[in-house]
C-alpha cells in the first residue's frame, strides 16, 4: 500500500492482515502502522528514493493500493514503479470526478461530463486518464470512486461546515444546530471502510474487475440531514439544524461545489463484476462509528 497509516488505508490493512495476507506500506514515518504491518520508509515526493525503498523491500506483489496519490505525476510514478511488479494495482479516486451541475441520479460510472474546476476532483480525474491511456501489459489496474467514506478511524459529519467536525458530538449534546448546507436535504450514499477495503480486496484474481472503474458507495441513499439526525438519536439528544442557504454558500465558497449537489450511485456494474458488495446499514455503520469516537 502506497500510504498504509491513514483512515482506508489502515483499514485495509488490518482487514488484509486479518484475511492472512502479507502487508507492506509506504510510509513517511509520521504515524504508528497497524499492527503486523511491513514498513517500506520512504517518501513518494523524493522519486529516487521511493524507487530505491521498493526495490529493496523485493520482488512482486499480488496487490498494490495507492490511498493518497492525488496528481498526475504521481499516476505516471505508479505505473513507472509497478508496472512490473504488481499483479494487480487499485487506485483510489473519488466521486468528485464528475462535474457537480451535470450528474445523473443515479451516477453511472460513465459520464460526459467531468469537474473542470481546479481542484480535488479534476486532479483525481487526470490520475484516472493516465491509467487509462497507459500501455500496462503487464499491470492490471482498479480504479474505486468512493463517495463520502465514514467509520473508525475518522471523524464523523458528511456535509460542511460539519464534515469530518471533531466538535460534532459535543456540538450535538450541548444542543447547538448544525449549520447545513441546503439544510442537509442533499442525497448521499456514504460507505463504511470496511466495506470499501472488502470491496478492494475482492479485485484479488477478478478478472472482470481489470481495466475497470467502480463507484463505491453504501447500500443506502440517505438525506445528509438524516446521517445526522441518527447519530443524534444515538447520542439521545435532539437534531436541530440551521440551513446554509446554498446560493449563499456556493458564492463563499465555489469550490466546494461537489458537496452542493446529491452523491448517488449506480452499482450495478460491481455487481456484475463480482465485487464484494457493500452491505452494513447506515444505522449499524454510524453506531460503530460513534462507539469507537467515544
Amino acid at each position: 500500500m502506497i500510504g498504509g497509516s491513514g483512515f482506508l488505508s489502515g483499514t485495509l490493512a488490518r482487514l488484509a492482515i486479518e484475511r492472512n495476507h502479507k502487508v507492506w506500506a509506504v510510509t513517511r514515518g509520521q504515524r504508528p502502522l497497524p499492527q503486523g504491518v511491513i514498513g517500506v520508509a520512504a517518501d513518494r515526493r523524493d522519486p529516487a528514493g521511493l524507487e530505491k525503498a521498493i526495490s529493496e523491500a523485493g520482488g512482486e506483489w499480488d496487490l498494490v493500493v495507492d490511498c493518497i496519490a492525488y496528481e498526475p505525476a504521481e499516476a505516471r510514478q505508479d505505473i513507472a514503479l509497478f508496472g512490473s511488479r504488481a499483479r494487480q494495482f487499485v487506485f483510489i479516486s473519488t466521486d468528485f470526478v464528475f462535474d457537480p451541475l451535470r450528474r445523473k441520479f443515479p451516477q453511472p460510472e460513465e459520464s460526459e461530463h467531468y469537474a473542470q474546476v481546479d481542484g480535488y476532483g479534476k486532479r483525481k480525474r487526470l490520475c484516472e486518464l493516465e491509467f487509462i491511456q497507459a500501455v500496462t501489459d503487464g499491470m492490471a489496474w482498479t480504479i474505486f470512486r468512493p463517495c463520502h467514506i465514514y467509520g473508525a478511524g475518522s471523524q464523523l459529519g458528511c456535509l460542511p461546515l460539519h464534515a469530518r467536525d471533531p466538535q460534532l458530538i459535543e456540538t450535538l449534546r450541548a444542543g447547538r444546530p448544525l449549520q447545513l448546507v441546503g439544510g442537509g436535504h442533499f442525497l448521499q450514499q456514504p460507505i463504511l471502510a470496511r466495506d470499501l477495503a472488502e470491496m478492494i480486496l475482492s479485485v484479488l484474481d477478478n478478472p472482470r474487475a481489470q481495466r475497470e472503474i467502480f463507484q463505491a458507495a453504501g447500500p443506502e441513499i440517505i438525506e445528509s440531514r438524516e446521517y445526522y439526525r441518527i447519530i443524534a438519536e444515538m447520542l439521545g439528544v435532539e437534531l436541530r439544524v440551521e440551513e446554509y442557504p446554498v446560493k449563499r454558500f456556493l458564492a463563499e465558497k465555489p469550490e466546494m461545489a461537489p458537496f452542493a449537489c446529491h452523491r448517488i450511485y449506480d452499482l450495478c456494474k460491481s455487481r456484475a463484476c463480482d465485487l464484494a458488495t457493500p452491505a452494513t446499514p447506515m444505522r449499524e455503520g454510524l453506531r460503530l462509528h460513534l462507539q469507537s469516537l467515544l
